[in-house]
């Protein structure tokens, strides 16, 4: 399984380094049958987080075309006080730092990002996962309508307006769709990655090397549906 970590200017730096910690200790515990590299859609680059400058470099170009998985990170910066409404038109300016979230992702529907991920979801070969708001950078750019999916508490409102089913849940297994809730379900993310395209023994060692056990149900459109809830 080789798995390509989407960076985009303004990215939540746990977003990224937690699942792809997971993805690269599962490799090394499974001989090499996972890999991992952290792409952008422009290609080889240093890229700017949303969180106190902290950069990260792309080595390379996502290619949609490539099976395994595609994996796209939330945006990291302001999310305002009560009643704050973001001032949508400080996205058509130069990116800057602490800017409100939905601007941050609302510029990358200005970059090659979601035709790439368009490509990525319509290969039979990919799955597409997402951490926070990676989420929200799917549904705005028009490519989970019907699906079900979450994310971070907040943004659960603003995913359900896109079509989406928003599912208010850890993580959320939709076939080739694969999203989690907030920043810290990157580490959970990666591990149920891990059980379902590697096995659950390789799984397993990872969730012991980091001292991690993983929270919740991951939840599926199986079985019946709860009553009186």
């Amino acid at each position: 399984m080789h798995a390509q970590i989407v960076l985009f200017d303004g990215f939540d730096p746990l977003d990224v380094i937690a699942p792809y910690e997971v993805l690269h200790a599962g490799g090394a515990a499974s001989g090499g049958a996972v890999s991992v590299e952290l792409v952008s859609a422009e290609g080889p680059r240093e890229v700017v987080s949303g969180t106190g400058g902290l950069v990260l470099r792309a080595t390379g170009a996502l290619d949609p075309g490539r099976a395994g998985v595609v994996l796209v990170p939330g945006a990291s910066g302001r999310v305002g006080e009560p009643g704050e409404v973001p001032d949508l038109d400080a996205g058509e300016g130069p990116w800057r730092q602490d800017e409100f979230i939905p601007v941050l992702i609302g510029r990358t529907l200005t970059t090659e990002l979601p035709a790439l991920l368009a490509a990525a979801m319509a290969n039979p070969r990919t799955t597409v996962a997402a951490v926070c708001g990676g989420s929200l950078v799917l549904a705005m750019a028009g490519l989970l309508e019907g699906r079900h999916a979450t994310t971070h508490h907040l943004g659960l409102d603003m995913l359900d307006a896109t079509g989406v089913h928003a599912v208010r849940a850890r993580l959320v297994d939709d076939g080739d769709l694969v999203t989690g809730a907030g920043v810290t379900s990157g580490l959970d993310l990666g591990l149920y990655l891990l059980e379902r395209e590697v096995g659950p023994r390789i799984a397993q060692a990872v969730e012991e090397l980091f001292a991690h056990e993983r929270r919740g149900t991951v939840w599926r459109e199986q079985g019946p549906a709860p009553v009186g809830f």
